[in-house]
C-alpha cells in the first residue's frame, strides 16, 4: 500500500516539472518570434523610408525642400553718394549794428523775417543834438559866405582904384589875401557842415545789402552806441547754406560744384544745392573738414537747423540689391547664394550707399549670382533649397 501511494505521488510529481518546462519553452518561442517580427518590420522601414537613392525617394526628398525667391542682380551704374549731417546757416551772415555817437532809440521800422533793400533805414537815432549843432554851422556857413562877399567886392574896388593909379600894388595884394582867408573860411564852414550832416545820417541805421531779417536785437528807448554790438542780422540776399563735417577720405571724392540733396531735419522736402566751397585745411584731431553747400532760401531751411545731405561722388558699376537680401551679424555683412546642387551658400560681402533704389555691393558679388531675395535669416548654410527666380518688379 504505501509503496503504490509512494509511486503514485512521484507520477504526479514528474507530471508537473514536464508540464512547467513546457510552458517556459513556449514563452521563449513567443519571445524569440517577436524579436525576429520586429526585426523583419525594421527592415522593412528600413528599406521604405531609406530609398533616398531612388529617383523617386529623390524627387520626393526636392518636394520637402523649401522654396525661396532669388535674383540675379547683374551690374547697374549706381551713384556713388556719401551721406552727411550738418548745420544750416546763411552763406553771408552781415552782423549791423550802431555807428558814431549813437544815442537813444526812437524807432525801429523792420521785424524779423522781413525781407529788406540795400540802404534802407532799419532803425533811427535820437538826433536833437545834433541838429541844433546843424543849424549853427548851417549860419556859420552864411557868415562866411558874407565875408567871402565882402572881401571880393573890395578886391575889385582895389583893383579899379589901382588902375587909375590911387593905390598901390602892396594894397591889390593885401585885399587878395582877405579875399582867400574869407573863401577858406566858407570851406571850413561848409567842411564842418557836412561832416555834422554825415554824423546825423549814420544816426539812421541801414542796410548794408539787401536780403532777409534774421534778427533784430534793438527796441525803441534803447541807448546804443559804437561798442560793437549786433543789433540786426541779414543773410544777404536770402542765400543759405548747410555746413557739414566731412571725413578725410569722402573730401578727396568731391569736388566744388558737386550737385546735393539736403533735407531740413523734420521737413519732408529735399532742396538741390551745390558744394560752393571746400576746405582749404584738415583738423589734424579729427581728421575732418567742413563742405560748405549753397541752397536756395526756403522757408523750411533755417539757419541754425540741421539738415542731412547725400552728395554725389561720381558714378560706377557695381550690383546692386534690395535691402532684404543684405543680412548681418557680428562677422559683418553677407548674403546667401545659391551654388551647386541648390544648396545656400554665405557670401561675405562689402557694401556701399544705400539709397531708394537699394544697397550698392563693393565687393563679395559679381552679379552673375542667385542671391536669396529674402527669408536669409530662416537659412542655414548648406541646407538644400529650390530657387524660384524674381520676375518683374
Amino acid at each position: 500500500m504505501n509503496v503504490e501511494t509512494n509511486f503514485t505521488r512521484h507520477a504526479d510529481t514528474l507530471d508537473d516539472s514536464f508540464e512547467l518546462e513546457a510552458a517556459q519553452k513556449k514563452r521563449r518561442n513567443i519571445i524569440i518570434a517577436a524579436i525576429l517580427g520586429a526585426i523583419i518590420l525594421a527592415i522593412l522601414a528600413s528599406r521604405f523610408l531609406g530609398g533616398g537613392n531612388t529617383p523617386a525617394a529623390q524627387s520626393e526628398a526636392s518636394r520637402q525642400a523649401p522654396r525661396v525667391t532669388v535674383i540675379v542682380p547683374g551690374s547697374n551704374m549706381v551713384d556713388s553718394m556719401i551721406s552727411a549731417t550738418g548745420s544750416l546757416a546763411a552763406r553771408r551772415d552781415m552782423p549791423i549794428g550802431a555807428v558814431g555817437e549813437g544815442g537813444m532809440v526812437t524807432r525801429v521800422f523792420v521785424e524779423t523775417g522781413d525781407w529788406v533793400r540795400a540802404g534802407q533805414i532799419l532803425a533811427s537815432v535820437d538826433r536833437q543834438v545834433q541838429s541844433q549843432q546843424s543849424e549853427s554851422l548851417g549860419a556859420q556857413i552864411r557868415v562866411a559866405e558874407a565875408d567871402a562877399r565882402l572881401a571880393q567886392n573890395e578886391l575889385d574896388r582895389a583893383k579899379t582904384l589901382a588902375e587909375r593909379g590911387f593905390i598901390s600894388k602892396t594894397d591889390i595884394d593885401r585885399k587878395t589875401a582877405q579875399r582867400d582867408v574869407a573863401a577858406a573860411r566858407l570851406n571850413v564852414a561848409r567842411a564842418q557842415f557836412g561832416e555834422n550832416r554825415a554824423r546825423i545820417g549814420r544816426l539812421d541805421i541801414r542796410a548794408p545789402a539787401s536780403g532777409l531779417l534774421l534778427a533784430r536785437n534793438v527796441e525803441p528807448g534803447q541807448v546804443v552806441g559804437g561798442s560793437g554790438a549786433v543789433l540786426f542780422r541779414i543773410a544777404k540776399d536770402g542765400e543759405m547754406e548747410m555746413r557739414a563735417q566731412l571725413a578725410e577720405a569722402d573730401l578727396a571724392k568731391l569736388s566744388v560744384g558737386a550737385t546735393t540733396k539736403v533735407t531740413p531735419v523734420g521737413a519732408s522736402t529735399s532742396f538741390t544745392g551745390r558744394i560752393w566751397q571746400m576746405p582749404p585745411v584738415i583738423d589734424p584731431a579729427s581728421r575732418q573738414g567742413m563742405v560748405r553747400i549753397a541752397l536756395p532760401y526756403a522757408k523750411e531751411i533755417r539757419p541754425g537747423g540741421f539738415a542731412t545731405a547725400s552728395l554725389s561722388s561720381g558714378s560706377k558699376m557695381a550690383p546692386l540689391l534690395p535691402e532684404s537680401a543684405v543680412q548681418s551679424d557680428e562677422k559683418g555683412n553677407y548674403v546667401f547664394v545659391v551654388g551647386p546642387n541648390n544648396k545656400v551658400i554665405r557670401r561675405p560681402v562689402k557694401v556701399g550707399d544705400v539709397s531708394d533704389a537699394g544697397i550698392t555691393i563693393l565687393s563679395g558679388l559679381n552679379g552673375q549670382e542667385q542671391v536669396v531675395l529674402s527669408a536669409g535669416a530662416f537659412l542655414n548654410e548648406g541646407e538644400a533649397v529650390i530657387p524660384v527666380r524674381k520676375t518683374g518688379n
